[in-house]
């Protein structure tokens, strides 16, 4: 069974965040929630996004999500796959050196990562998408083609494979998605 990494933070998407963790627990696997300026017992507070019908999605405050491993403490190359959920966190922890060096070493050894929705912000600031087909929530779509990649237009229920790489629009993918990055782990 894998050891994973999984990297969020404040107003990260709800189901983003407690699906796969809670997914991959259930498979076996083991996954570290962590956020710099963290640590294990601190919490994460989440967003719920949905599609309503508006032009784009509507927020709401979700649940209290609890980190089991201290930020500081991850060492990347003990884990064996990145997860990276989407919502409001990618937007702030894309300026985190630290963060961008933790996802820099997943693409360089070649691991499994999945990122989902505005994950691939994150994925963009750590310049790893270049050549790379990714998909997004479609808001991000700017962010893969200016950091060199293929934004993957895909319907919200369906998820896409690149090497390594397993990327989604939104949690609608998660069956897709969460099938594909098992796949690969």
């Amino acid at each position: 069974m894998a050891k994973i990494l999984m990297i969020t933070g404040d107003f990260t998407e709800d189901y983003e965040t407690m699906v796969p963790f809670q997914t991959l627990l259930a498979c076996g696997h083991s996954v570290d929630a962590v956020c710099p300026g963290k640590k294990a017992g601190d919490t994460v507070k989440t967003a719920i996004h949905d599609f309503e019908g508006d032009q784009t999605y509507s927020e709401k405050p979700g649940h209290n999500f609890a980190l089991n491993a201290d930020f500081d403490g991850v060492d990347a190359a003990s884990y064996d796959a990145l997860v990276v959920p989407g919502g409001r966190a990618p937007e702030y922890l894309r300026l985190n050196q630290e963060v961008l060096a933790k996802v820099r070493h997943f693409f360089e050894a070649n691991k499994p990562v999945a990122a989902i929705c505005h994950g691939a912000q994150l994925l963009a600031a750590a310049g790893v998408l270049k050549g790379r087909t990714c998909s997004a929530y479609p808001a991000c779509a700017y962010e893969v083609t200016a950091s060199g990649g293929t934004f993957a237009d895909i319907p919200v229920t369906e998820a896409i494979t690149d090497g390594n790489l397993v990327t989604a629009p939104a949690w609608p993918a998660h069956p897709a998605w969460l099938k594909q990055f098992m796949a690969i782990l």
